[in-house]
């Protein structure tokens, strides 16, 4: 399909929404994409094939979608604003593996897709542009739901997709980079300037990919323990270990206690929540899980 015919273009795109009088809801925080070579850049970065299947959360008028349909095998879009249905069922109409399905993300049965209209073992990899306002909550509700995807590949806000991908010793680093490293892989692919949006954006976006990992980089006694150590660590993150622990303890563990924790992992109470590794997370959530559940050591 040529550029001047793709739905991604600045002449495009105002031609459909003058054609369906569409207006932007800033609730949804809807920002069109016009630049194809910018879409063609995301299915490459997401590897897309004849041998994938695609979900897409938020088609919005289809820019994405059709250059996914190009590339895909099959394609699912979710599109939770029931006004954008008959305009996608229109700017798709000349594909016939593309299916727009009226659900929000969040509560859909995605699972669902798998059996009725996947039903093949081809791997399944998600692709979005997605709304600034509800990126993370997307993200770990994705990662979260135990679906046989196997990677995530998202517009975002710049800011939020350098978080998702920070090590330790880096400012950007805290409890949401370790909770999406702790399913993925994660790198910041592409930056992308707020110019090739309708309407544009205040900041900068980035394009972010998610491999989905086989099993997690640590061995844990306990999951959601873990995660409950790591937000405490960074709940002020210019206090250090120590403080931050002992302030998430009190009344369960003595100052004693949490100290013997430092001792026992060889991790320095002085240093702050930014500076570890997730490895050294484990081995303190791992320990503090046994004291508080009265677990021998192994």
């Amino acid at each position: 399909m040529s550029e001047q015919k793709a739905i991604a273009t600045p002449k495009r795109t105002k031609e459909i929404l003058e054609k369906y009088g569409f207006s932007f809801k800033k609730s949804l925080g809807q920002n069109f994409l016009i630049d194809v070579n910018i879409l063609q850049n995301i299915i490459q970065h997401a590897n897309i094939s004849e041998e994938i299947n695609a979900i897409e959360v938020g088609p919005g008028i289809g820019a994405l979608t059709e250059q996914l349909a190009i590339a895909a095998h099959k394609v699912a879009a979710f599109e939770i604003d029931g006004r954008l249905v008959p305009i996608l069922k229109d700017t798709l109409s000349s594909y016939s593996n593309v299916r727009i399905i009226n659900e929000d993300i969040l509560k859909a049965d995605i699972a669902s897709l798998w059996q009725g209209y996947f039903q093949d073992d081809r791997p399944v990899k998600v692709v979005a542009n997605l709304p600034y306002y509800i990126t993370t909550r997307i993200l770990m509700h994705l990662l979260m739901s135990q679906l046989p995807f196997s990677s995530i590949t998202a517009m975002m806000q710049k800011e939020v997709a350098e978080r998702m991908a920070a090590h330790e010793n880096t400012k950007d680093y805290g409890s949401l980079s370790i909770a999406i490293q702790y399913y993925t892989v994660a790198s910041v692919k592409m930056t992308v300037p707020t110019t090739v949006f309708i309407p544009q954006p205040r900041v900068d976006s980035a394009v972010l990919h998610l491999e989905k990992r086989q099993q997690p980089p640590v061995d844990l006694r306990d999951e959601s323990f873990f995660f409950e150590i790591v937000q405490a660590s960074f709940q002020q993150r210019r206090k250090t270990l120590r403080n931050n622990l002992n302030r998430h303890f009190k009344g369960k563990l003595s100052k004693e206690q949490v100290e013997a924790g430092f001792q026992h992992t060889a991790i320095d109470g002085t240093r702050r929540g930014e500076s570890l590794s997730m490895q050294e997370f484990a081995d303190i959530a791992n320990y503090f899980y046994q004291q508080i559940n009265n677990i021998p050591p192994s």
